[in-house]
């Protein structure tokens, strides 16, 4: 008695496989972009909607939060920071500063906060009002290393001073590391520097900001990077 043999298709069935797999990765794909572009928008929408607290409250101290020097002398966007500082000083709302940022290797001889005293020096701010921290390299850095120093000299009130865009993360670097509770980061709009360049550079670094304290919580010890 003969039995009849059925031929197989396995050419179609591993097409259809394929196809399956093509159209799952596309899917998944198609996600992720939603995601980020809705992770992108959501930072967007939280630097635009910083504003600078009115009034500004008084504090201890001023943290100034570090930006390039140009042939040691303080950068366009740098002054900003440094005469929102005066400003303050001047008004009374902070009697000291904590100038914070090292060496940033762009030809300067002196660490950012070397350049940042010497501004403030020379419009009349006594250079004993100041505290440099010289080792930073980051915005978390800046944060991290200019804590110790307030806490040192009693300091529980603290303006984070450097603009409205960076505010926003700066703010919530200082929440990840416990700063006194009457702790505000305030920044003003720059007048010198490009905004879509700053926000788009600035939704990265948030970014690789939630993504590195993501790590950090779970003790994984990072190399400066942000």
């Amino acid at each position: 008695m003969k039995q009849t043999v059925i031929a197989k298709r396995p050419h179609k069935r591993s097409a259809r496989k394929r196809s399956n797999k093509f159209f799952l990765l596309l899917r998944i794909c198609a996600w992720v972009m939603a995601l980020g572009a809705f992770w992108c928008a959501y930072l967007l929408w939280v630097i635009n909607s910083y504003e600078m607290p009115k009034p500004v409250p008084k504090a201890d101290a001023a943290v100034i939060l570090g930006a390039a020097l140009w042939s040691d002398q303080p950068s366009p966007g740098l002054r900003e920071r440094l005469d929102l500082g005066l400003q303050l000083y001047k008004q009374g709302n902070v009697k000291y500063f904590i100038l914070s940022g090292g060496h940033d290797h762009n030809g300067s001889t002196l660490s950012e906060a070397e350049g940042m005293r010497n501004y403030l020096v020379s419009q009349g701010v006594p250079a004993e009002r100041m505290v440099l921290e010289e080792d930073s390299r980051s915005t978390y850095e800046n944060l991290l290393f200019s804590k110790p120093l307030a806490k040192k000299r009693g300091w529980d009130s603290l303006l984070i001073v450097s603009h409205d865009f960076h505010a926003p993360r700066a703010a919530d670097i200082a929440s990840y590391l416990d700063y006194p509770a009457a702790t505000t980061a305030i920044g003003l709009k720059s007048q010198v520097l490009s905004v879509a360049f700053n926000q788009s550079r600035e939704v990265l670094a948030f970014t690789k900001w939630k993504m590195d304290e993501l790590l950090l919580r779970m003790g994984v010890n990072l190399p400066n990077s942000f």
